[in-house]
C-alpha cells in the first residue's frame, strides 16, 4: 500500500482552513453591528459593539507603530437589557497615534475584511499649531422596513451614502438628529431597541462606523413622535437606547437629557438637545422653550468659557431661519432671540451653528448690527426622502445657491496656521460629488 504523505497533508491542511473559516463565520455571526469608533480624547478612546446574544466582549488593540504590543480593553458581557450592546474604553493610548483594533468574543478575536482604526487626539497646545482635520455630519437617516413602514413608495435609499462619506475620510462624523425613524409598532422599549438594532446593521453603514470617530444628538423621530416635546412619557427609555448606541464623551446636563460638549484640535463642538426640555409650541399661557433655561445658561458659559477660533453649536431643528416653517426656531422666537442677545452683548467671537432635520440644506447668513454675521450650515437628509416643496421657502438668510434638494451630506475642513484658521464647508450628494462650497475665516467671525 502507497501512502500519498502530500495528500495527506494538504487535506488536512484544508481541513484545519475550513475549521477556521467555519468558526471565524460563527463568531462574526454573533455581532450584529459594528464594531464603532465613539469619541477621542487624547490618551482614551471608546469603542462600540452591539452582538446578538450575550456574550464576553473585549478590544484587542495595538499602535500601528508597533504592532507586536497588543492591549486589552476590559471584559464586558452584553445582556438584552441593554440592547446586547457595550462601550469600552481604551485606555493604554498616547496622543497623536493611530490603532488598529479586533473585537475579542468569548476569548476569540474576529477578523474584518475591512479596516478597523481609531485616532488619539494630538497634544499640539503650547507646542505645534493646532492640527488640521476634516468632519462629515448629516441628518435624516431612514432604513427601510417595509414590514413595518408605512404603505406606498420606499422613504429611504442610496445607503451607499454612507460608504461615500467614508470615501472622504474624514476623522469624526456629526450625527445631527433623526439618525433612526422610529415607527408606529416602536412605542415600547422592545419597539425602540428593535429599531436601532436594526436600521445599526445596515450593511453599508458598516465600514464608516469602524474607522470614522462618531458622536450624536436626536431629533424628534429617534427622540420619540414625530414633532414630540417634553410630554412624551417615553422619553427615558429613548435616552436610554441613545445611551446604548453612541458612545458620546456625556450624557446631558445633571442626568437630564444628551447634551454634551467636546473639542477636536482647537475647535470646540457643542452638541444640544432640543427635545428633552421642549414645550409646545402652541402653548398660549406661559414661556415656550426649546433648551431651557438650565441647557441655556450652560450654553452661554461654556461659550463665554471657549477659546476656540470656531465654537460650533450643533441641534437637531432649524436656529436661524426667520420662517416659522414647521419646527423651526423662529416658532420659539423668545427663546431664540435670548440666545442671539446673549451671544452679542457676551461679545463671543466664533459662532457656528450646525443643523438638520429639515430634508435639505442650505447656509443662513444673518447679519447682526455692530459685529460679525451670524451663519448656519444644514445638512439633512442622508437616507430619507428629500423635501421638493422646500426650494421656494422664503428663507431670507439663504445664501443663494445654497439650497440643495436631493440626498446629501457635508464635509467640513478646518485648516491653517494658529491665529490664521478657516473652515470650508462642501456638500455633497450621495454618490459623493461635491455640489457646493463655501469658506469662513476665524477673522470673519470676530
Amino acid at each position: 500500500m502507497v501512502i500519498n504523505h502530500n495528500l495527506i497533508l494538504k487535506n488536512l491542511y484544508l481541513f484545519i482552513l475550513l475549521s477556521f473559516n467555519l468558526i471565524a463565520s460563527d463568531l462574526s455571526s454573533l455581532i450584529n453591528a459594528g464594531p464603532m469608533v465613539g469619541y477621542s480624547k487624547k490618551r482614551e478612546v471608546a469603542l462600540w459593539i452591539q452582538t446578538t446574544k450575550s456574550v464576553d466582549v473585549a478590544f484587542k488593540y495595538w499602535n500601528i507603530k508597533n504592532p507586536s504590543k497588543k492591549y486589552f480593553t476590559q471584559t464586558k458581557k452584553t445582556i438584552k437589557d441593554n440592547g446586547y450592546t457595550a462601550t469600552l474604553i481604551t485606555d493604554q493610548l498616547e496622543p497623536g497615534q493611530i490603532y488598529n483594533y479586533e473585537p475579542v468574543i468569548n476569548n476569540d478575536s474576529i477578523i474584518f475584511d475591512y479596516l478597523l482604526e481609531f485616532q488619539t487626539q494630538k497634544h499640539w497646545e503650547y507646542r505645534t499649531d493646532p492640527a488640521d482635520f476634516s468632519f462629515a455630519a448629516g441628518s435624516c437617516s431612514y432604513i427601510n422596513e417595509p414590514k413595518y413602514d408605512r404603505p406606498g413608495k420606499s422613504y429611504g435609499g442610496e445607503y451607499y451614502i454612507f460608504e461615500s462619506i467614508l470615501g472622504k475620510n474624514p476623522d469624526l462624523m456629526l450625527w445631527l438628529g433623526d439618525n433612526v425613524y422610529f415607527r408606529e409598532p416602536d412605542d415600547s422599549k422592545t419597539g425602540v431597541y428593535h429599531r436601532y438594532t436594526h436600521d445599526k446593521s445596515t450593511e453599508e453603514l458598516q465600514g464608516l462606523l469602524g474607522s470614522v470617530h462618531h458622536y450624536a444628538i436626536w431629533d424628534d423621530h429617534d427622540y420619540g413622535p414625530n414633532d414630540s416635546d417634553k410630554s412624551f412619557l417615553g422619553k427615558d427609555i429613548t435616552l436610554q437606547a441613545f445611551k446604548d448606541f453612541y458612545a458620546n464623551p456625556s450624557y446631558g446636563i445633571n442626568g437630564k437629557g444628551i447634551t454634551t460638549q467636546f473639542s477636536w484640535s482647537d475647535v470646540d463642538f457643542f452638541l444640544l438637545d432640543n427635545r428633552f426640555f421642549r414645550t409646545s409650541k402652541k402653548r398660549k399661557t406661559s414661556k415656550k422653550e426649546i433648551l431651557g433655561k438650565e441647557q441655556v445658561d450652560w450654553l452661554i458659559n461654556a461659550l463665554i468659557y471657549s477659546k476656540a477660533p470656531f465654537k460650533i453649536i450643533a441641534m437637531g431643528g432649524q436656529f436661524l431661519n426667520p420662517v416659522k416653517a414647521y419646527e423651526t426656531y423662529s416658532n420659539w422666537e423668545e427663546e431664540q432671540k435670548l440666545i442671539i442677545d446673549f451671544i452679542t452683548k457676551e461679545s463671543i467671537p466664533g459662532v457656528i451653528f450646525l443643523s438638520g432635520d429639515r430634508h435639505f440644506s442650505e447656509v443662513s447668513k444673518m447679519p447682526r448690527y455692530g459685529t460679525y454675521d451670524l451663519h448656519e450650515f444644514t445638512t439633512s437628509p442622508l437616507t430619507s426622502h428629500y423635501c421638493d416643496i422646500c426650494v421656494n421657502e422664503k428663507n431670507y438668510y439663504r445664501i443663494d445657491g445654497s439650497g440643495v434638494f436631493q440626498r446629501n451630506f457635508a464635509i467640513f475642513n478646518v485648516s491653517g496656521n494658529k491665529g490664521n484658521r478657516q473652515l470650508r464647508y462642501a456638500i455633497h450628494d450621495s454618490k459623493g460629488n461635491e455640489l457646493w462650497d463655501y469658506i469662513l475665516h476665524e477673522d470673519d467671525l470676530k
